[in-house]
């Protein structure tokens, strides 16, 4: 099986990122989880402009958010994904759906212990 392949354009290259920010403009929208991490987001980023963070503090802040919210992107698509190809209950989807949850509190665990490791000594001081 051939592919053809379009040669390569910036006008194209640029129109393709319409259906990037299309689906995080979705993703905020309509997933609840999306709002709930953003608040948090928010929170964090406050903290941090309170506590005057550096910059290599910034990087961890702005690595665990990113972390959180890519992990729940990937999982709400996974979701979808699942529920249109599994209409009717299938334990082996809700298992798909089960590892996709498992992603996001991991690295919501791990956004949490670099929030701790960065936060705690401000604290503490």
């Amino acid at each position: 099986m051939t592919q053809k392949y379009n040669k390569f354009s910036f006008i194209s290259r640029l129109k393709s990122f319409k259906y990037a920010f299309n689906g995080i403009f979705n993703f905020f929208k309509n997933e609840p989880n999306a709002r709930v991490q953003s608040l948090a987001a928010i929170v964090v980023i406050g903290l941090g402009i309170f506590l005057r963070l550096a910059w290599a503090e910034w990087c961890l802040i702005v690595f665990a958010i990113a972390l959180v919210l890519v992990a729940e992107i990937i999982n709400s698509a996974i979701e979808k994904l699942v529920d249109i190809v599994s209409l009717e209950y299938n334990p082996k989807a809700a298992k798909i759906k089960d590892y996709a949850a498992g992603g996001v509190l991991f690295a919501a665990i791990a956004a949490s212990i670099i929030g701790m490791i960065v936060f705690i000594p401000k604290f503490i001081k």
